[in-house]
């Protein structure tokens, strides 16, 4: 099966199941509820678990190289390793998120397919340009 056709099934099957949240406003807050939910997760790995620690500084790299090898300056910050635990937390916070966002393209007549794969050509096109 490919990526596309996971998706397209995935956004069938939130169709399927949209009742209660099926106005537009609802689903709005329940996305950005699971906006909330998913950093909170994240939070709780550092100030609850303890697994990772954030050691977030200025971003440091030479002026002189180009916005290519900048990446390889660059540091997510992040220190340590999800638990088991945590890690099952937050890809159930993202699955939630997952299935808001694939509500509101349905609301508004999208296929998230097409917007992830124009989304894929915009990265191709622009590379590093995208400052991402």
């Amino acid at each position: 099966m490919k990526d596309g056709e996971i998706v397209g099934e995935f956004q069938e099957a939130v169709e399927g199941v949209l009742i209660r949240h099926r106005s537009i406003l609802d689903c709005l807050s329940k996305f950005h509820e699971s906006t909330s939910r998913a950093n909170r997760a994240i939070i709780k790995t550092v100030t609850n678990c303890g697994c990772i620690s954030i050691n977030a500084i200025k971003q440091q790299f030479p002026e002189k190289d180009s916005l290519k090898d900048c990446s390889k300056y660059m540091d997510s910050q992040i220190k340590g390793e999800l638990c088991d635990h945590c890690r099952e937390v937050i890809a159930e916070e993202f699955g939630n998120h997952f299935f808001y966002l694939a509500a509101l393209c349905s609301l508004l007549d999208y296929k998230l397919e097409d917007i992830i794969n124009l989304e894929q050509e915009r990265i191709n096109t622009l590379g590093h340009f995208l400052l991402s």
